[in-house]
């Protein structure tokens, strides 16, 4: 186990400096540049700069210099803890993430815990009464709930909030209490708010999951060793809970490997739809103006998180499936 973590562990550092490369070329590939985006707005608004002022801000951002150089620029600074600075914000890069992965975080943790408190038993449950009523039932919303788009099912949310329960649901505090000091009242207005993009993030979430799970514990329900269980005498729950349902955990395990990106990203369409304070809307953002070290951050980030997540899950299922063993 030892080795194939220090292997893993070698193997990222040239996938790291992959990811850089991928995530500022990807920021990189449509026309133009920041300032390029900076003057349509100027035009846009009827205020045009002239070409010497648009020169001058490529040389203040350093937009004048090859892309290599801009590139090792970008990675010599990140390596020292400055992700640099936000072309569209004003501030440095570091602050403005760090600004948003608070709530990022606590959407996205709720979001899992929501999922799987659902998954794991409604799976278990269209395992165990397969071809049941409730087994079609969970069959036919767990197809449905795959084939709605997330910001669909938000924009629905939205509706039957604002008529029927009478409360605006964009962004997760009443205007109110946005820029109130933290007390017990901005958390219950919090969680008043919150369960909407719980829900909404986690329906697909959860219906992929109980899918998964109700295949991967029917494969499990007609091996031999259940058989030999329920042949000396095993109660039926706990047969399932400690043998069949173990081994069928995996998919939650690697679940880990796409949760931390999620972290930082959270569903980016979905935070843009729901107004959420989240660091979604500002990639997107970042995307449009062509900021490019605020959407590179971001999304070498996600890449990151996607290696550190992958290493975490394949650490986690050797400890949880006996029969995953890292041996030579």
């Amino acid at each position: 186990m030892f080795g194939f973590i220090f292997r893993r562990l070698l193997w990222m550092i040239p996938s790291f400096f992959a990811v850089t490369v991928v995530a500022f070329v990807i920021i990189q590939l449509p026309p133009g540049d920041f300032v390029t985006s900076y003057a349509a707005d100027l035009a846009t608004s009827g205020s045009p700069a002239d070409s010497a002022t648009l020169d001058a801000l490529r040389v203040r951002y350093g937009l004048d210099q090859p892309m290599v150089v801009q590139y090792l620029t970008w990675v010599g600074n990140a390596f020292r803890g400055d992700l640099g600075m936000s072309f569209e914000y004003r501030s440095p890069v570091a602050s403005i993430i760090w600004d948003r992965l608070g709530m990022t975080t606590l959407v996205a943790f709720c979001t899992l815990a929501f999922v799987w408190l659902v998954a794991f038993p409604v799976g278990i449950f269209s395992a165990v009464k397969q071809y049941s009523i409730g087994d079609y039932a969970v069959t036919f919303l767990s197809f449905l709930g795959m084939a709605t788009p997330s910001f669909l099912l938000a924009l629905v949310v939205m509706y039957l909030s604002v008529e029927f329960l009478g409360y605006s649901v964009g962004g997760l505090f009443s205007p109110e209490q946005v820029n109130a000091p933290w007390s017990w009242a901005k958390v219950i207005d919090l969680l008043g708010h919150l369960w909407i993009p719980v829900v909404v993030l986690g329906v697909a979430g959860i219906a992929a999951l109980v899918r998964i799970m109700r295949a991967n514990l029917l494969d499990e329900l007609g091996k031999p060793y259940v058989e030999t269980g329920r042949a000396k005498g095993l109660p039926e729950a706990t047969l399932i809970l400690r043998y069949p349902t173990r081994v069928a955990l995996n998919p939650f395990i690697s679940t880990v490997g796409w949760v931390l990106p999620v972290l930082v990203s959270g569903d980016v369409i979905v935070s843009s739809v729901l107004s959420l304070p989240t660091s979604g809307p500002i990639l997107i953002q970042a995307l449009k103006t062509q900021d490019m070290y605020l959407g590179g951050a971001l999304i070498m980030f996600q890449c990151v998180l996607v290696l550190i997540g992958t290493l975490l899950s394949d650490i986690l299922l050797a400890f949880v499936d006996p029969r995953i063993r890292y041996d030579n």
